[in-house]
């Protein structure tokens, strides 16, 4: 039992650690290998944040854990929109200026929609898996054509400070983009075994570990980034960072646990309960966003609601594991 806990506590903290310098040294790398400071932005940093669900994710479907691998994609779409943006919005109101990240949301509203189609018969296939792939893959290059367009973009010149703040040799560059996916994937490996010993020591299922435990931790390099962007006031990175990585992980984090490991009598639950709870957050979120007759913002008070809808979606686990 206190290995297991040591386990967790451990992968948590090198899987965060790793995640970070795995980002920026990718994105030092791309900015040395010529690509524009928004593309950047758009698919190193925002789907990089998301490195650590599509690892973990992995090494759980490779391990004969799907339903761990689900419940961490799902659960942490769910901390993103709720926990992520509420508690950042709270901090500071997130002003939304950005037409990508507005063509964005309505995207991520039809790849969820897409999901729960697949997921209605209760199984995700490997076909099916694979065709989430198939998008992410389409979403990657749509980014890179949005990137190309998108000259003077808001996002553009809070990515240029950021490279120039974290600006480092090549070599150091490529050693961090190295060094942090090896470590990602060990860390990745002991948070999974010791999630999963916990899950079996106190019977709860692999689905509600995923969703509350190890969607929190992998989500943590989400939350660090958002706050840090929005204090400095970089509010299209703050909310970039969320739609990017929700994308991510709905169609590349689910599509390779999926290809690896087909999942087969899915709980109930996962349509009726956490799939729907992802849904009316995201639905929530567009509406905050554009704004529709005022400039799209989210402020405190929705701030607010966002983190009482993850509060008690979580009283709702805990009730249910608990009943």
């Amino acid at each position: 039992m206190t290995l297991a806990i040591l386990a967790l506590l451990g992968g948590f903290f090198l899987l965060v650690w790793s995640a970070d310098r795995f980002v920026e040294g990718a994105a030092v790398t791309a900015k040395y290998a010529g690509m524009p400071p928004l593309l950047i932005g758009m698919v190193i940093v925002g789907f990089g944040t998301s490195a650590p669900e599509m690892v973990v994710s992995a090494m759980a479907a490779m391990d004969g854990n799907p339903d761990l691998a689900l419940g961490n994609a799902l659960g942490s779409n769910i901390v993103n929109t709720g926990l992520v943006l509420g508690v950042t919005a709270m901090i500071a109101p997130i002003m939304v200026q950005s037409n990508i990240v507005r063509k964005e949301l309505p995207l991520l509203l039809l790849i969820g929609l897409l999901f729960g189609y697949f997921i209605w018969d209760g199984s995700l296939t490997r076909i099916e898996s694979t065709l989430l792939l198939v998008g992410f893959f389409a979403l990657v290059g749509w980014s890179i054509f949005s990137a190309m367009k998108g000259k003077g973009d808001a996002p553009e010149s809070e990515i240029e400070q950021e490279l120039v703040t974290h600006a480092m040799s090549i070599k150091k560059a490529i050693f961090w983009l190295v060094f942090g996916l090896v470590l990602l994937i060990v860390s990745s490996r002991v948070l999974v075994w010791g999630a999963v010993n916990i899950a079996h020591l106190f019977g709860v299922s692999d689905l509600i570990i995923g969703l509350t435990i190890v969607a929190l931790g992998t989500s943590l390099p989400e939350l660090a980034a958002s706050i840090i962007a929005v204090r400095k006031g970089e509010h299209d990175i703050a909310i970039g960072n969320v739609v990017g990585s929700n994308m991510f992980n709905l169609l590349a984090v689910i599509g390779i646990a999926g290809t690896i490991s087909p999942m087969t009598n899915l709980s109930a639950d996962v349509l009726s309960r956490d799939w729907l709870v992802m849904m009316g957050m995201t639905v929530v979120l567009l509406i905050m966003a554009y704004g529709f007759r005022r400039a799209g913002r989210i402020n405190r008070y929705e701030g607010a609601v966002l983190l009482l809808a993850f509060a008690a979606y979580n009283v709702w686990l805990v009730s249910s594991v608990i009943g």
